[in-house]
């Protein structure tokens, strides 16, 4: 599968996780992150049953760490101490953390127009989210800051340092699996457990853990080991647009014009961050001539 298409599947399917959370699911954020996590590595796991090798074993904890525990953990410290539009503006300048982030530890120098793209589908999120009376939080402005470095640093890591000797499932079964040990963990010290689970609860679950975790994130660790984490970053943008679409379609409400222009300016943003000019993409064709190795004819005389 394309990169790209990879990325913005993932990133769409990430945009039913509010729908889901808010209809299908008791009022737990950890625990809903802690199963998010369990129930879609468990799955992933029990499919491939390969263990890492035990090089890569502080590499994963890393890694599962930044990219899902510590990524989920902050995602809904924000949720809860933030009006939902504030929090996806912080948490929307992920994909420019992964810019800056891979310009520093990859060497990726970004392009004016790949910065300028972001931004614009930044602003564009903050017309489709963004209230009047939103009010700002300290704490909650610093834990959607972090999920969003959280997430874009765990992104670049996997760039720096590859993918160990296993499948891209198993590779994202552990990394889900060393979260959400540390999210139950997290669950049951802050006892945020649910007296009663029920047959809805139970289907939005596996939904979560299935659907809206396991195959994004496995989609999205192949996008950015295929293309890179500054390439596929601004797909990120399409997470609150798929979540304001629902929410539209589900609780019926109809969108302002200045929520509209701002869904047209993501998509611009986004659309814009993908074009490569005419001269660069010449530049890419001639190295990748230069790199190919002599012909051999031998084989047919």
């Amino acid at each position: 599968m394309n990169p790209k298409i990879a990325a913005a599947i993932a990133t769409t399917l990430w945009g039913f996780t509010y729908v889901v959370s808010t209809t299908l699911l008791p009022h737990n954020p950890l625990l809903i992150a802690a199963v998010r996590a369990l129930g879609g590595a468990l799955a992933l796991l029990l499919f491939t049953r390969q263990l890492p090798v035990a090089a890569w074993w502080g590499k994963l904890v890393v890694l599962g760490t930044l990219n899902a525990g510590l990524f989920f953990a902050l995602l809904f410290i924000s949720a809860l101490r933030l009006p939902g539009g504030v929090a996806a503006i912080f948490q929307m300048l992920s994909p420019l953390c992964i810019i800056l982030l891979g310009w520093l530890i990859l060497g990726a120098r970004p392009t004016v127009l790949k910065i300028t793209s972001v931004l614009i589908g930044v602003a564009g999120v903050s017309l489709v989210v963004l209230k009047g009376d939103a009010s700002i939080d300290v704490i909650g402005v610093a834990a959607a800051l972090g999920s969003a470095l959280s997430m874009a640093l765990g992104g670049v890591l996997i760039n720096k340092w590859g993918k160990p000797p296993m499948s891209m499932l198993s590779f994202t079964g552990w990394q889900l699996l060393i979260a959400g040990v540390e999210l139950s963990i997290l669950a049951l010290l802050a006892k945020d457990i649910p007296v009663l689970i029920t047959g809805i609860n139970f289907a939005g679950f596996v939904i979560l853990a299935l659907l809206l975790t396991a195959v994004p994130f496995m989609l999205w660790f192949k996008a950015i080991a295929s293309a890179g984490a500054v390439v596929v970053a601004p797909f990120i943008l399409l997470v609150p647009i798929t979540a304001f679409v629902l929410d539209a379609l589900v609780k019926g409400f109809i969108p302002t014009i200045f929520q509209t222009i701002g869904a047209i300016i993501v998509i611009a943003g986004l659309l814009l961050s993908q074009w490569t000019p005419r001269e660069r993409q010449k530049a890419s064709v001639d190295r990748y001539k230069q790199d190919l190795p002599p012909l051999n004819f031998k084989g047919s005389e």
